[in-house]
């Protein structure tokens, strides 16, 4: 792979990078019942990053199927596809396109974007975590990275909620992205 220093940090050389869906999980947690959290996670997504010579100009492009969201229970997976979160049928994605990256320090990024859930979009703020680039055993180019961002799922239209007896909701409002995955070359 080729690569290059960049204030300290040995990056890929600029270029699109596809994300590796065999070593990439967008996964998500959400209080249940305000006392724990449930976590789940998409099985079918594409993406690209394209590294710019000048990194602070990268871009990102992420399509996630929500049909393909699991948490492991049948019967909430059934839920969260229903008209009462996701809406599968009529809203088949969720897309995020990157707008800018606003700074860095060290290896974390700052990379503001437009989501969209449910036909509503709003920006977010995702911290990105720079992991390092190198080759696998096959002779193949990956670099690393960890993302996270927390939001209101209530702003994208997510409101289906259920009082609780000993007061509270069954479900939060936050949830909290977490991604961890590898690009390669496009």
């Amino acid at each position: 792979m080729s690569t290059r220093t960049w204030e300290s940090l040995t990056l890929p050389a600029a270029g699109t990078y596809n994300l590796d869906a065999a070593h990439t999980r967008i996964g998500f947690v959400v209080k249940h019942m305000m006392v724990s959290k449930v976590r789940g996670h998409f099985d079918s997504f594409t993406g690209s990053v394209t590294v710019a010579e000048n990194p602070l100009e990268s871009t990102a492009e992420l399509t996630i199927q929500t049909a393909s969201i699991t948490t492991g229970v049948a019967d909430r997976d059934g839920h969260l596809r229903s008209d009462d979160f996701l809406s599968v049928e009529k809203y088949p994605e969720i897309t995020f396109k990157s707008t800018r990256v606003v700074g860095h320090s060290g290896d974390e990024f700052t990379v503001v974007g437009d989501l969209t859930v449910r036909d509503v979009t709003k920006e977010i703020e995702l911290t990105v975590e720079y992991g390092g680039a190198g080759t696998n055993p096959w002779g193949q180019a990956l670099w690393g990275f960890s993302i996270t961002t927390e939001f209101d799922r209530e702003d994208f239209g997510l409101t289906w909620n259920q009082a609780l007896e000993t007061g509270g909701v069954l479900v939060g409002k936050k949830i909290k992205i977490e991604i961890e995955g590898e690009a390669n070359p496009a």
